[in-house]
C-alpha cells in the first residue's frame, strides 16, 4: 500500500485495475446480465443512439435475471467478472457462428474486456472448425470491431418497439492457423 504523505497528511492516489476473470455464464450470472444489458444499452449507448431508442431497446428484453438464463440454455454464454460479479457478457450462437449478444458495464467499457469475450468465442468457433463469425454491432461497437479486423457486409435497420435503429452486419474470417 502507499505511504502517507505526513505534510499534507493525505495517501497518495493509487491506481488500481480491476481484476476481470472469464468464465462460461452460471444461473447466478442472469441478474448481473440483465443490469450489464439494461445499463450498457440505456448509458453505453448514448452517444449514438437517441433516448427513446434506448428505451425501445431495452425493453426489447426483461430486466430480470429469469429470462436472461434461460437464454444461457440457448446461446453458449461467457462472462467476464470482477469481484464474482458479471460485469460483461457475450452470447454465442455456436450453430450459427454468430455473436448474439455482446454488453458491457459502461464505465468498463473501451478497456478490451469486450475484445477478450470475443477472442474466447472466436477460439471456440476456431475449435470446432468454424470459417467465419458474424456480429450484428450496434454503432457503439462497430467501428471498433472494423479496425479489430471485422469487414462491413451491410448496413440494417431494426424496428424496435415502434424505433428504428441502425447497426451493421459484420464477419470476421477464422483463417486456420496452418493456412
Amino acid at each position: 500500500m502507499g505511504h502517507i504523505d505526513t505534510a499534507r497528511g493525505e495517501a497518495p492516489a493509487i491506481a488500481r485495475t480491476p481484476r476481470i476473470l472469464y468464465r462460461e455464464a452460471r444461473c447466478q450470472d442472469g441478474a448481473d446480465q440483465a443490469e450489464v444489458f439494461h445499463h450498457a444499452v440505456m448509458q453505453g449507448a448514448m452517444g449514438h443512439y437517441e433516448l427513446s431508442a434506448r428505451e425501445a431497446w431495452a425493453a426489447v428484453l426483461p430486466r430480470e435475471g429469469s429470462a436472461w438464463v434461460a437464454r444461457q440454455a440457448l446461446y453458449t454464454t461467457l462472462v467476464a467478472t470482477c469481484d464474482s460479479r458479471c460485469v460483461a457478457f457475450l452470447e454465442l450462437d455456436e450453430p450459427r457462428d454468430y455473436v448474439e449478444s455482446l454488453y458491457v458495464w459502461p464505465s468498463l467499457a473501451r478497456r478490451g474486456i469486450g475484445s477478450a469475450l470475443l477472442g474466447h468465442a472466436e477460439r471456440l468457433l476456431r475449435e470446432r472448425g468454424a470459417e467465419r463469425m458474424s456480429i450484428d454491432a450496434s454503432l457503439v461497437m462497430a467501428d471498433g470491431l472494423e479496425r479489430q479486423g471485422w469487414v462491413r457486409v451491410r448496413e440494417e435497420w431494426v424496428e424496435r418497439g415502434g424505433q428504428r435503429l441502425q447497426r451493421r452486419h459484420l464477419e470476421k474470417p477464422l483463417a486456420t492457423r496452418d493456412a
